[in-house]
């Protein structure tokens, strides 16, 4: 039975641009700089008697890759680069793997469902806004000031921030025990804010690999998009998390894709279900009235939205909405403007 303790954070300040950490023995925690609210993600890099393997990559920029090199000639030094372990398809995590894999020969490894996704959006480019995207946006009831500015631009490719995949990879399923660090880890899979998400949890210590499936102090975005409209993220996402639970020991130092490394992992996961069953119950208050996803926002996150966190309050919005939706709790009528209004059955 697990005991929920406090959460803590055992490290206070991260690691300078450019420096690394050692979090446990033979693991070293480093960050590569975001261009965005959210300005870093985290990367560890794991020794082994061949080489480093690590964990994420942060963004494909020229920046970027002198930033990850000087890593590797500075702190990292001691040892080759054989392996790049991707927990999950998006930029700030896959965006430099193609890059290392062929500026320095390191093995890809990511699940099937990461590496699908990511190489099928790195070859999509998109010159022009797709009739989809802005009939999603539509059907969402974005504020139309935003949609036009949007429109006016050219659409964010993942191209744009990643690195083309290498055309092989090494795949990783849920229920693997990896061999890393000189430490065997069992493979769980999340998903919600991510398909097939990587999760590694140490049998030999007390550690725990958790990418974005599960942060401190902020929770992943649970975002629905226009290549999976109906998608039900956050079911998906509670159900991993729950899933999860029981996994979680006391002592666990978890390792996360953002922010600072904490233990309570109990505690975390449990906070961050209720957090979202919260959200949940104030939403159906607010759709005895019709509504769309995007006057839902003071409901689900209690305060104003401002310009730069729109397009992510609004995805996720569309998640709880289609997770009421799959419940059966709520039905969604076009008006004439396009927009879906939703209420309450």
């Amino acid at each position: 039975m697990n005991i929920a303790r406090p959460i803590r954070m055992p490290f206070e300040t991260p690691p300078a641009t450019g420096a690394v950490i050692e979090v446990a023995q033979g693991i070293f925690w480093a960050r590569m700089p975001l261009p965005m609210k959210l300005d870093h993600v985290n990367i560890y890099a794991l020794a082994d008697d061949d080489g480093w393997t690590l964990v994420d990559s942060g963004m494909n920029s020229g920046k970027s890759q002198r930033i990850m090199a000087d890593l590797l000639a500075g702190p990292l030094e001691h040892l080759p680069l054989k392996r790049v372990l991707v927990t999950h398809h998006h930029p700030d995590h896959v965006g430099l793997a193609g890059w290392l894999a062929q500026t320095y020969g390191a093995e890809v490894m990511m699940s099937r469902t990461a590496w699908l996704m990511a190489r099928m959006l790195v070859l999509d480019v998109q010159e022009s806004w797709p009739v989809e995207t802005v009939e999603f946006y539509r059907r969402a009831g974005m504020d139309a000031d935003i949609l036009a500015a949007r429109l006016a631009e050219r659409p964010f490719n993942f191209a744009d921030v990643v690195a083309p995949l290498a055309l092989g990879f090494r795949r990783i399923e849920a229920g693997d025990v990896l061999h890393l660090a000189n430490r065997k880890w069992d493979v769980h899979f999340g998903h919600g804010h991510a398909p097939d998400h990587v999760t590694l949890w140490s049998r030999t210590d007390d550690i725990v690999i958790a990418g974005d499936q599960i942060l401190p102090g902020i929770s992943p975005n649970l975002g629905v998009y226009p290549t999976e409209p109906e998608a039900d993220s956050v079911g998906e996402w509670l159900e991993s998390c729950t899933r999860l639970l029981p996994l979680a020991r006391p002592d666990h130092l978890v390792l996360p894709g953002h922010k600072l490394p904490f233990t309570g992992l109990a505690a975390r996961l449990e906070q961050l279900i209720d957090n979202h069953h919260g959200a949940l119950a104030r939403l159906r208050t607010h759709l005895r009235e019709p509504a769309t996803a995007a006057s839902c926002f003071m409901a689900l996150y209690g305060r104003s939205i401002e310009a730069g966190e729109y397009g992510l309050a609004l995805v996720e919005a569309i998640g709880h909405l289609n997770h009421l939706h799959r419940l059966g709790e709520i039905s969604r009528e076009p008006g004439a403007d396009g927009a879906y209004r939703w209420h309450i059955c």
